[in-house]
């Protein structure tokens, strides 16, 4: 077994901290990967809270993990020793169902391991996710890191890039049509830069206008503030496709009166409470309300890979990990442009 330290939540609710646990040794078909840079999802927050339910601890989070090849088992063809890799939001699948032989392995018919929090198949172990030194994953689901993207600023791509590129994409955001980002936040800013890439015209719909200039930079054609109602009256029935990248507990329903014929709005993150939805909101104009759930492996790296060919990386923070609990506090006092990264380096 490969001793480890990283940080940990043992409890719901608790602070996170160091903590030594064991990782597997590399299998025929795993990477054993060094971490340098692991990106903080709200997702982890939500889970180190036991917002959702069903979490287990100890809890070592982090799912947005780039790093170096360290070894790779005897059966490895894709990577070797040295080479820049990243690891998302899971680490294996049951490889055999529909989904997951075309393609859409995240949306597996027996459920995905996650890369924390999830129990290994064919085992009792816990996966433990980024906050920590190395991590062991077997090679379909390991990602190769261009060159030109640094490993810190793409570290995010790995959750919160796809989070939104495989929306953006499967909608068809492209010339001529125009996109709603709701909310410029770790999503957010990721589905700004990707829409406007994808040629779509870009509305950003923020609580305020006080990212106004950063979300222009990124690419939004325009910047609207929900705190006026104005902003409903003038833009109602106005966009084909409406990202709905907000986690806090708002009315869904304003939101989608702004979708235009056979406008769709798509929820890719996820508060901890239920949204209520009224069906006159969808009834008009045939709307849709419809989620999306990060990317499978090939579609992965086919975003890292626009990404490297764009230079679109993420917006970050980079921080010493003993700052971790300072930091989850900041991301919940949306007080973050726009991803905080851990520098694991610091980590000793």
């Amino acid at each position: 077994m490969i001793v480890t330290r990283g940080y940990a939540v043992h409890a719901a609710g608790a602070p996170l901290v160091p903590y030594t646990f064991e990782r597997r040794e590399p299998g025929a078909t795993d990477v054993l990967i060094e971490i340098k840079y692991c990106g903080i999802c709200h997702s982890d927050i939500h889970q180190a809270r036991g917002g959702w339910g069903g979490e287990v601890f100890p809890m070592v989070p982090g799912h947005e993990i780039a790093g170096v090849v360290a070894r790779v088992g005897p059966a490895v063809t894709r990577f070797a020793a040295g080479d820049r890799v990243g690891v998302g939001v899971f680490v294996d699948a049951c490889r055999t169902c529909q989904p997951c032989t075309s393609g859409l392995d995240n949306y597996c018919q027996q459920g995905i391991t996650l890369t924390y929090g999830s129990r290994e198949r064919g085992g009792d172990a816990i996966t433990m996710g980024g906050y920590s030194q190395r991590i062991v994953a077997d090679e379909r689901y390991v990602l190769r890191m261009p060159d030109p993207l640094p490993l810190d600023a793409a570290a995010p791509l790995l959750c919160a890039g796809i989070t939104v590129y495989s929306p953006l994409r499967h909608w068809r955001a492209a010339p001529g049509k125009k996109v709603a980002v709701m909310g410029l936040g770790g999503l957010g800013h990721m589905a700004v830069k990707f829409a406007h890439a994808f040629g779509a015209e870009v509305t950003v719909l923020s609580q305020s206008l006080r990212k106004e200039h950063d979300a222009r930079r990124m690419g939004a054609d325009h910047v609207l503030a929900t705190s006026d109602p104005e902003t409903f009256r003038r833009l109602r029935s106005s966009f084909d496709l409406i990202i709905n990248a907000v986690s806090a507990d708002i009315d869904w329903n304003p939101y989608l009166g702004l979708l235009g014929l056979d406008g769709a709005m798509v929820a890719v993150a996820l508060p901890e409470t239920r949204m209520p939805v009224s069906p006159f909101a969808l009834i008009t104009n045939r709307r849709s309300l419809a989620g999306s759930a990060i990317g499978g492996i090939a579609e992965t790296q086919e975003m890292l890979d626009f990404c490297a060919q764009h230079r679109i990386v993420s917006d970050i923070e980079t921080i010493a990990i003993d700052r971790i609990n300072d930091a989850y506090a900041r991301v919940l006092a949306s007080d973050v442009r726009y991803r905080f990264v851990i520098d694991m380096k610091t980590l000793g």
